[in-house]
């Protein structure tokens, strides 16, 4: 926020709202945005202040555009990135990659019966191929998500989503192996085969999924908040609620052993 110059998340973002009336109705999905413009300040904080020992690929859980952002924020976010890779580049002689890789995809999705029958990415080795601008367009509802730095239309506005090359990859070597999106750092295109060769790396040791980023992998599991983890958390909460009801928290304990859904026995 401090980069952008914004002192208040309303500032940054328009789908979060100051809640002044109190008849304000507040969408729930706030907690997404928030969410995700945290994701991007973690991933902006990395790039920014830590020192690579070496060459280093940054994969980002998800594709590298977003419309949460209020203006043209987003688009100078992406300019601070580019600005911290070639100071590493400049200062430290290291090259930084930056890439998402979505699980899913609305061009993927559009896209995948037509390159089965044409045979596109089927061979019996990893590929990948890159998704040119006018096909992904056709894919989304809005086409300014689809519109980057190489395609600027004249008379329509700048980019101010979009910040990465979209690519198909097939990392394993089976012509049934998945296919996922990958976004490239939009600078960073014509590195894309060193790119693709790190990722190739990474997913081949991919466990338990196979052929899927082992990086990804390892981070949803240290993210996910599951057995004595959300144990502890759902406990801390149930003891906030016995204090909140005092003398009636009794009524919660009673609740909590009712089977909210007798239907399940028929199974």
């Amino acid at each position: 926020m401090i980069y952008l110059g914004v002192d208040s998340l309303h500032k940054l973002s328009p789908m979060i709202r100051l809640n002044e009336d109190d008849n304000a109705v507040i969408s729930p999905s706030w907690i997404q945005v928030y969410r995700e413009i945290s994701e991007w300040a973690i991933l902006f904080n990395i790039i920014r202040k830590t020192q690579f020992g070496s060459d280093t690929l940054i994969v980002f859980d998800g594709l590298l555009r977003s419309k949460v952002f209020t203006g043209a924020l987003f688009h100078q976010l992406l300019v601070g990135l580019q600005e911290a890779i070639q100071e590493h580049a400049r200062r430290y002689r290291r090259k930084i990659y930056l890439v998402g890789l979505a699980k899913h995809s609305k061009v993927l999705s559009r896209y995948r019966l037509a390159m089965s029958l044409e045979d596109v990415m089927t061979a019996n080795y990893p590929c990948y191929v890159e998704i040119p601008r006018d096909i992904e367009t056709k894919a989304y509802v809005w086409p300014e998500y689809a519109r980057g730095e190489d395609s600027e239309v004249e008379g329509k506005e700048e980019n101010k989503f979009v910040g990465g090359k979209m690519f198909f990859v097939k990392f394993g070597k089976s012509p049934h192996d998945p296919v996922w999106p990958v976004d490239v750092f939009e600078p960073q295109t014509q590195d894309a085969a060193a790119v693709m060769g790190y990722l190739l790396a990474d997913a081949e040791n991919g466990f338990p999924v196979p052929f899927y980023p082992l990086c990804l992998q390892k981070a949803h599991e240290n993210a996910a908040l599951v057995d004595f983890d959300f144990d502890v958390l759902q406990d801390e909460i149930f003891d906030g609620i016995r204090k909140l009801l005092g003398k009636d928290s009794d009524v919660l304990d009673a609740a909590r052993f009712q089977d909210t859904d007798p239907s399940q026995r028929r199974y």
